[in-house]
């Protein structure tokens, strides 16, 4: 299987968790501002779950862009990879609807750590697939977001059942982290175009 129809599902699959999650976000009745005050943990969740997944769309994106063939297990781990973001949406949705409560941010939490794992587990695909040369090993270095990442999300979920608002401060950390332009991908593949 060529890479481009692995990307065109990944991205058609983020794309449906995205409708998803906005489909759960509840018109209230009323037509004032202050109908809108309880749906602000909602929100709140919504946006931060909604720059996850365009973190994962992006970057999963530059991987791909890197891949030079695709093999069998790099379809299961593709898989794996799409499974926990798909269960964005309903820990976005709990943890929304309960305020940030202990035990929905500490499964938010769960969620990203999986992801994350998945996503490593797809990358180690990658470049095992590409051999010692490997363009992807090459540009991800050693991958000191995602390590750093994975810690802080594992470090979030006991918070969570203590304090709350450090664990989901080091979501918002991470989500950060993340967003800064990231082109190590895209200056190696510059790097070794004819």
């Amino acid at each position: 299987m060529g890479k481009n129809r692995l990307e065109a599902f990944s991205d058609g699959v983020i794309a449906i968790i995205i409708t998803i999650m906005v489909l759960e976000m509840k018109v209230p009745h009323g037509e004032g501002i202050e109908t809108l005050v309880p749906l602000i943990p909602v929100f709140l969740s919504y946006v931060l779950s909604f720059v996850y997944l365009g973190i994962y769309w992006n970057n999963h994106h530059h991987m791909l862009h890197a891949t030079q063939k695709v093999t069998g297990p790099m379809l299961w781990a593709n898989l794996h990879l799409l499974f926990w973001l798909s269960l964005i949406p309903f820990a976005t949705g709990w943890m929304g609807e309960n305020h940030f409560a202990a035990a929905p941010s500490a499964l938010y939490g769960v969620v990203l750590l999986m992801a994350a794992v998945a996503y490593r587990i797809l990358q180690q695909l990658i470049i095992a697939s590409q051999g010692p040369d490997s363009i992807l090993k090459k540009a991800i270095g050693g991958d000191w977001k995602g390590k750093l990442s994975s810690v802080l999300y594992a470090a979030a979920i006991p918070l969570a059942f203590w304090w709350q608002w450090i664990s989901l401060g080091l979501y918002v950390v991470v989500a950060l982290l993340w967003l800064i332009p990231d082109r190590r991908i895209e200056n190696v593949l510059r790097s070794t175009d004819p």
